[in-house]
């Protein structure tokens, strides 16, 4: 499985807005937690997943969401090319990365929040995070 876009919308009107992204299933999801990343650190990663698909979503100002396919869990290669999807919360969409992939997010704006759906059960995380040097892939150079 690769990397996708899961499509949404707002809907507008006196009341107000709704954003929606109606082809996006809870089937799998297990649990989520949502990303803050500090003005000093905007850039958390690299977390490696074996196991574990994640969806993201942003609830406020804007990141860039980057990742890597793994080609050797123990010791990837340095040459991966890193993919980028930019979100925001003017735009509905959820970007999912499935298992096999480390990934790095990066908050554009102070205060940005990224709500992050998961598919593993919390007790097997310990089996499944791998975690790599935040300059392992180099995200801006």
């Amino acid at each position: 499985m690769t990397p996708k876009i899961i499509q949404g919308g707002n809907f507008s009107d006196h009341r107000g807005t709704i954003s929606f992204v109606n082809d996006f299933s809870f089937k799998d999801i297990e649990r989520f937690y949502i990303i803050s990343n500090s003005d000093e650190n905007p850039i958390r990663a690299w977390q490696g997943h074996k196991l574990d698909a994640k969806n993201f979503y942003c609830l406020s100002g804007s990141f860039n969401i980057h990742f890597v396919k793994i080609d050797n869990w123990e010791k990837p290669s340095k040459d991966l090319v890193i993919e980028t999807i930019f979100v925001s919360d003017s735009e509905s969409k959820i970007v999912h990365v499935p298992a096999g992939y480390a990934n790095a997010i990066e908050s554009l704006q102070t205060n940005s929040k990224l709500i992050s759906f998961s598919t593993l059960p919390l007790e097997n995380v310990s089996d499944d995070d791998v975690r790599y040097n935040s300059d392992y892939w180099k995200i801006n150079g």
